[in-house]
């Protein structure tokens, strides 16, 4: 059977099941099984146990469950309270005030979350009641919320990112620290946008009532120290090479518990919840994977990777008219599929055709990551606005949608901003192999 049969049959089943409501785990597994099935009959099935193995067995995956454990814990012992509430007096001075507390809560509990979805509904079910106490706009609020959530999936560690890497076979320590910079950069453009906003706006983030005394603005300091640490010991650790990935995740998920025990918040019941929901998460990820390489696997035997490559180089198609294809493909595709499924949807397929224009692979995921980025904030499907509708159910979807939407477009150009500026996510694992 010819690539481009295989694969206009794969995108006929794959619109088939989504239509008909099938999980895209299982969709993805379903496709994978037919399509090596057409190609050779039984002959490759035996070589679906081991995909199976070979994926629960990589040693870079079990850093999933671990990253999300570490994550649970802090979520769940009472150190996000009190880091907000920190963050909340040392910004307090700057326009905008709690708005960019959003911001800086999302892009540091992204660092310990790995997932946009729990950054989001973490952050704003601190933020939400008390900026509306305050009088903050729902617009300028909810957006900072579905927004900064986003910054979940690009700043490390990321399970996209695990994934990602654990496909195309990069550097995972390549991957996290080309995330850094990106995300920073994501972060600020978020402030600067809220600054202004507040600006021309005032009456959107009122000012408090007063100024934060000396004292507050020192506790404030102290309660942002151990998280702070942690994610210092975990990135720095793995930056300078003391540690792996998956070393770094169980000591982080040491430290979380250290340091939850040592402020007295971390209950039995709060690990046991963090043990049970860390269960939950990783089982579905690690399920979608497998099915996702099983995919991958049909998609290799019947050559579409290798075609589509040969299919772009022959087409005379430029690097950025290709870039914009992928953006729109990101798109649309994002406003109905969730963003880790795209990731293992797509790459097997696009990445040989990224190759073949020339584009670096520890770039390319990052500039996938923000993709999928800008799906979470995209209807009818994007996940961070049921994450914060989950929140505030008396808020309609579509209010949300368009407190989102400055955010989005600011992700957009972010987007493109890494096209012509390569080096904001390949400056910092350069530095690092330098060294």
């Amino acid at each position: 059977m010819a690539w481009d049969t295989a694969l206009l049959l794969y995108g006929v089943i794959l619109a088939a099941c989504l239509v008909g409501g099938v999980a895209i785990g299982t969709t993805m597994g379903l496709i994978g099984i037919i399509g090596v099935t057409l190609v050779s009959g039984s002959q490759l099935w035996a070589s679906f146990g081991d995909i199976v193995w070979n994926t629960t067995n990589t040693f870079t995956l079990v850093s999933i469950p671990l990253f999300v454990l570490m994550g649970e814990i802090i979520l769940r012992s009472g150190l996000s309270q009190r880091f907000y509430s920190g963050v909340s007096h040392l910004l307090a001075p700057f326009p905008g005030g709690l708005a960019h507390t959003n911001i800086v809560g999302c892009a540091v509990f992204s660092a310990l979350a790995g997932s946009s979805v729990a950054t989001a509904m973490t952050v704003g079910t601190v933020a939400l009641p008390e900026m509306r106490r305050r009088g903050y706009s729902d617009r300028l609020t909810l957006g900072s919320l579905t927004g900064g959530g986003c910054l979940g999936i690009l700043i490390p560690p990321s399970i996209p990112i695990i994934v990602y890497a654990s496909i195309v076979q990069e550097s995972v320590v390549d991957l996290f620290v080309a995330g850094i910079l990106p995300g920073l950069v994501l972060a600020a453009c978020f402030m600067a946008y809220i600054a202004l906003r507040t600006r021309l706006s005032p009456e959107m983030a009122p000012t408090a009532g007063r100024r934060a005394t000396p004292a507050e603005v020192l506790r404030g300091l102290l309660d942002t120290v151990p998280v702070g640490a942690l994610i210092a010991a975990i990135l720095g650790g793995m930056y300078w090479g003391v540690v792996t990935p998956t070393e770094a995740a169980g000591f982080g998920c040491l430290l979380a518990t250290l340091i939850g025990l040592a402020y007295r918040d971390l209950t039995w019941a709060s690990l046991r919840e963090a043990l049970v929901n860390a269960v939950l998460t990783s089982t579905v990820v690690l399920f979608i994977t497998i099915n996702a390489q099983v995919l991958s696997f049909a998609i290799t035997t019947s050559g579409i990777g290798r075609g589509v490559a040969g299919l772009l180089t022959e087409s005379g198609l430029g690097p950025f008219a290709f870039f914009c294809l992928l953006f729109l493909l990101y798109l649309v595709v994002g406003m109905f599929i969730d963003g880790l499924s795209i990731l293992l949807l797509t790459v097997p397929v696009l990445y040989p055709g990224l190759v073949a224009m020339g584009f670096d692979g520890v770039w390319t995921g990052i500039v996938l990551v923000v993709f999928i980025e800008l799906g979470a904030l995209t209807p009818p499907m994007g996940l961070n606005l049921f994450a914060i509708k989950s929140i505030t159910p008396a808020t309609p979807l579509g209010e949300i949608g368009w407190a989102s939407l400055p955010f989005a477009l600011i992700i957009a150009g972010f987007g493109f901003l890494l096209y012509a500026f390569p080096g904001i996510a390949l400056y910092l694992p350069s530095l690092m192999r330098a060294h």
